[in-house]
């Protein structure tokens, strides 16, 4: 979604007015219903900012890759709500209905939005409390990806976006086979937003396969982001930037391989090469 600005351009020399392109970013306020002791609770959970459309994989996948629930399928209903404000015209504010509340991770809830600690965590606590959840690690040595398959996911990946050509202005994630071949693709001004963008419409679509997967991101990759792809246990993650130190730690500790700076002739691994051939 994106809307057309006046610009005042500077090129060769001269200024000149233009019409330029520029992605929509939005806030979404997040809300749960969910039952609690035979009581119906809804609950404002995150206030993220977007790209308006698509809002309901990115919840789904939000839900998903934060490890409130452990099924899509504990969805019940989700829908915006609200009045449709802004010179937009659109809903900003989303409900997500839980049809099996038993499986809601309420305590997670409670300690990690209620308490907006999430973002106070950091370093070895934050990859401690992920074993907590997550107990088993990606597979060690498959799929396996040529390196031509590598330095051709970007391209592919740009190819794809709907938006990036139209505004330069927006980030991407897409879910690849270890063939190289696009299977989805997802865009965001927020590079998390994105990604939730993808898994929930995957997991939707029920189109997750760790064994022949990998998932290749626009920009640099963080802790975060490889958090939400742990959590499908597709065990090789690529971007076009570079990673961070507690995104390299995370990749070591459940052998995902975590693959940076990618190029038509180069990129760097950074953790786990048995997956990459390299010959």
């Amino acid at each position: 979604m994106n809307s057309k600005y006046k610009v005042l351009k500077y090129s060769s020399n001269k200024f000149e007015n233009i019409d330029d392109l520029i992605s929509i970013e939005e806030p979404l306020e997040i809300s749960l219903k969910y039952n609690e002791s035979n009581k119906w609770i809804n609950q404002s959970l995150s206030i993220t900012m977007r790209t308006p459309g698509d809002d309901e994989n990115l919840v789904r996948g939000f839900l998903y890759n934060e490890q409130i629930i452990k099924n899509v399928d504990d969805i019940d209903s989700i829908e915006s709500y609200g009045h449709k404000v802004g010179q937009y015209n659109i809903q900003n504010k989303i409900l997500a209905t839980l049809n099996n509340s038993e499986n809601v991770n309420i305590s997670k809830i409670k300690r990690d939005f209620l308490t907006n600690s999430s973002c106070g965590v950091c370093g070895k606590s934050s990859l401690d409390a992920l074993e907590i959840i997550k107990k088993n690690k990606t597979n060690p040595l498959e799929p396996k990806i040529k390196k031509e398959v590598i330095v051709k996911s970007p391209d592919t990946l740009r190819g794809g976006q709907s938006e990036f050509s139209k505004t330069g202005g927006i980030h991407a994630s897409g879910l690849f086979n270890s063939n190289g071949e696009l299977i989805a693709v997802r865009e965001d001004v927020g590079r998390h937003n994105a990604l939730d963008k993808l898994i929930g419409c995957a997991l939707k679509s029920n189109q997750i396969d760790p064994k022949n997967q990998f998932i290749t991101c626009s920009g640099r990759l963080n802790f975060e982001l490889v958090q939400k792809v742990l959590m499908t246990d597709i065990g090789i993650m690529i971007g076009v930037g570079a990673p961070t130190s507690l995104a390299i730690d995370l990749a070591n500790k459940f052998d995902i391989t975590l693959v940076g700076f990618v190029k038509r002739d180069s990129f760097n691994i950074y953790t786990n090469n048995k997956k990459v051939i390299v010959d």
